[in-house]
């Protein structure tokens, strides 16, 4: 009896050593939805480490995939996730540091195609059918992209620094981070046709239910230069008028909500202001303290506001989801400094 013990235990040790020595099974929860019904999560990961990611969360169950671009695809995405835009049945996923911008089948997320040639690319914004554009943070040129070929094919003179871009009346607004000014493109032409003197460093551009746009510039206190928002018409080009912001403020990460009646913004917290507001608003809507707010998005399907928390930049973020009116539905964990949220 001794003896049999003695080898039994053996035959356990040798299976459980050599279970130790194969690479751990990562189960993957079960996502539930459709397509519609999750949420795309770009961490941007570490600089120069190669860590970026895609996490998918689903809506309904509350799970969530990670690094789902890697596990589909089986190579890593690259250094730096920027941002993420469906459009026309593809996401393109632009990577910042890697300097390019990957086409990806949004069925299947498989790897269609990887559009190369930028300098630090950082948002991308169809024009037709068959033509794109990616702002730059480092090179003095917007970057035009063949969707057909999925090659660059021109570039629009402009000024380093470009940031987000909004594309109406058939004219692309372009912000532009290192200056006062937003650049306006005849998207049929590929001209730079105006440039639009409004507060320093504008980051993110909006459009209202009324047509009008709407501008965050963040500012910058050590030149002294106040961040302020600022409604303009996109027919003229002129600017309607501007909320300057006292004191200290850094505001940025702008986006609205499903009706387009209705601004948020980071500065620390979650703000939100209504388009017929006559002042900026002087009590947060969801109060960020103990947390870095690093992004913010607004699902239009129902309004509800996904808000991340880089933490110290080092570990995985947080990503909090709130209904509508600003009550926590879900906290969860995404990667490496989670930089933004892509809806179907």
């Amino acid at each position: 009896m001794i003896k049999q013990s003695v080898f039994i235990f053996l035959v356990c040790f040798l299976i459980f050593s050599c279970k130790k020595d194969k690479p751990e099974t990562i189960i993957q929860p079960l996502i539930t939805s459709n397509n519609n019904g999750v949420v795309y999560i770009t961490n941007e990961g570490n600089f120069q480490f190669g860590n970026a990611a895609i996490s998918l969360y689903d809506k309904e169950s509350k799970n969530i995939i990670e690094d789902y671009y890697k596990q589909v695809n089986q190579v890593p995405l690259g250094d730096v996730c920027q941002s993420m835009t469906y459009f026309n049945n593809k996401f393109y996923i632009v990577v910042n540091n890697s300097s390019k911008v990957m086409v990806v089948n949004a069925a299947t997320f498989k790897i269609e195609a990887t559009i190369s040639g930028f300098n630090s690319p950082r948002y991308f914004i169809p024009v037709s059918n068959s033509k794109a554009y990616v702002s730059d943070l480092y090179d003095n040129r917007l970057t035009i992209v063949n969707l057909s070929t999925n090659t660059i094919s021109g570039y629009i003179p402009a000024v380093a620094g470009t940031e987000q871009m909004k594309m109406v009346y058939g004219k692309v607004f372009v912000s532009s981070l290192f200056t006062d000014k937003v650049y306006v493109i005849n998207a049929m032409t590929d001209m730079l046709t105006d440039s639009i003197t409004l507060a320093y460093s504008p980051n993110s551009i909006c459009e209202d239910k009324n047509g009008i746009l709407w501008v965050l510039c963040s500012g910058d206190s050590l030149k002294q230069k106040p961040s302020a928002l600022i409604q303009m018409n996109p027919l003229n080009n002129q600017v309607i008028k501007s909320f300057v912001f006292t004191g200290n403020h850094a505001p940025w990460r702008m986006c609205m909500n499903q009706q387009n009646d209705t601004l948020y913004f980071l500065d620390r917290h979650v703000w939100q202001m209504s388009i017929s507001d006559t002042t900026l608003p002087s009590t947060p809507f969801i109060n960020g303290n103990g947390k870095l707010f690093y992004t913010l998005s607004v699902d239009a399907s129902n309004g509800e506001i996904y808000v991340s928390d880089a933490i110290d930049y080092l570990q995985r973020g947080s990503i909090y989801r709130y209904s509508a009116s600003g009550n926590l539905i879900d906290q969860f964990k995404a990667g490496i400094i989670p930089g933004g949220f892509c809806f179907r």
